[in-house]
């Protein structure tokens, strides 16, 4: 298995075999020393306290506040609270914390992917965990990340872009 440190300095990936899409640069000049980054984004909206724990807990804070690009997909308290009865608990102990890592890391993909710029079709990206996610991009705007809806898209952090999910994705799902 790969070190988060080396995952962290991937390239931007393109989308599976298809044509990479174009990585817009949306950071102008001084606005970038203002912008926040996807961790102050997500620790400034109480939907994402649960993440915001369950990041802090895995140790992945750091990482995720680094340069980037990062594209993150982002579960909400409701997507969490979602899973079965115990399994958010269990992840957050200290004996899972292996576990949690995979999990969360599997809702990173380096690299900044807008879905406004992105075409219809069905992209596989690598995350930062190792294994792929499954994008597809409806005709009608829609996009969905391993079967989890985004709810809102193209958050535009300093380090990357968030994409808010309606639920939990997990490796080998």
């Amino acid at each position: 298995m790969m070190r988060l440190s080396t995952l962290l300095t991937a390239s931007a990936l393109a989308f599976g075999a298809a044509t990479p899409v174009a990585l817009a640069d949306h950071h102008g000049g001084s606005q970038m020393d203002e912008q926040q980054n996807i961790v102050e984004i997500a620790a400034g909206d109480e939907t994402f306290s649960t993440l915001v724990t369950a990041v802090t807990t895995a140790d992945l804070a750091g990482a995720l506040s680094g340069e980037g690009p990062f594209t993150v997909f982002a579960p909400t308290n409701d997507a969490f609270a979602a899973l079965p009865d115990g399994v958010l608990a269990s992840l957050l102990e200290e004996a899972n914390r292996d576990q949690l890592t995979a999990i969360l890391t599997y809702h990173v993909v380096p690299g900044e992917y807008f879905a406004a710029e992105t075409p219809a079709g069905t992209y596989d990206l690598e995350t930062l965990q190792g294994d792929t996610v499954n994008v597809v991009v409806g005709e009608d705007g829609t996009v969905t990340v391993d079967g989890a809806t985004v709810i809102a898209a193209d958050i535009d952090a300093s380090n990357g872009v968030i994409h808010v999910i309606d639920g939990v994705i997990t490796p080998g799902m």
